[in-house]
């Protein structure tokens, strides 16, 4: 879990975001609102190219239907806005963190690159990916908020989980379930476009257990 890359990636998304919080007090609000749509606009397109990869669309709902209830239950949506107002941020922090999580986590090189570092110590994917987050991060924070920040730390529980338990999930690098893990994923992201660009307020928050529900689906299928 804290092999040095997924380390390195956690810090390389803290670096990105505070370079990037440096940024946005530099950005004229006029500049920031032009920013915050072409963020919006990016994140609808970025969905939109995941979902189609998506293989078996009817476990992807029953995934994100049934992730959503117990998200509900849970109040994810509710406990990240509440960690948004400890940060100052409320307006921006569900939405930074939100966007910049599954943006950094919700992709093949995520669950690939953490695999092969628990099964052979190959860290190339990850470090690769290190560089991409930390741009990103500079990107999210300047026009979305300070959530951003609280991301990594996602970042480093996810791979770092990944990684220890690397040789019982090697079923994850399938074709199938990576394919339907991109676009249970990308429908989750195309609603935070949606969000961004406040035509609604979807509560993606409470989505979340529907990215640990779609492998499990898909594992199922796969037996019968």
């Amino acid at each position: 879990m804290f092999h040095y890359a997924v380390i390195l990636n956690s810090l390389g998304v803290l670096l990105g975001a505070f370079i990037g919080a440096i940024f946005k007090r530099k950005i004229p609000q006029k500049l920031h609102e032009i920013l915050f749509t072409v963020i919006g606009l990016t994140t609808l397109g970025i969905g939109v190219r995941m979902i189609i990869q998506g293989n078996d669309f009817l476990l992807i709902l029953l995934s994100l239907v049934a992730g959503g209830v117990i998200g509900e239950l849970l109040r994810i949506e509710d406990r990240i806005e509440n960690l948004g107002r400890r940060f100052k941020d409320s307006r921006g922090f569900a939405e930074s963190f939100l966007a910049s999580s599954l943006l950094f986590l919700v992709g093949p090189m995520t669950i690939i690159g953490s695999i092969n570092i628990g099964i052979s110590g190959n860290a190339e994917l990850i470090l690769i990916k290190t560089v991409l987050d930390t741009v990103s991060a500079v990107v999210l924070t300047a026009t979305l908020g300070s959530g951003v920040f609280l991301s990594a730390f996602s970042v480093f529980i996810v791979q770092g989980l990944l990684v220890v338990f690397a040789r019982s999930l090697t079923f994850l690098t399938g074709d199938v379930f990576i394919a339907d893990f991109v676009g249970t994923g990308g429908i989750m992201i195309l609603g935070l476009g949606i969000r961004i660009l406040e035509l609604k307020k979807v509560r993606v928050g409470n989505l979340l257990p529907a990215l640990v529900l779609i492998p499990f689906f898909d594992w199922l299928k796969n037996l019968f």
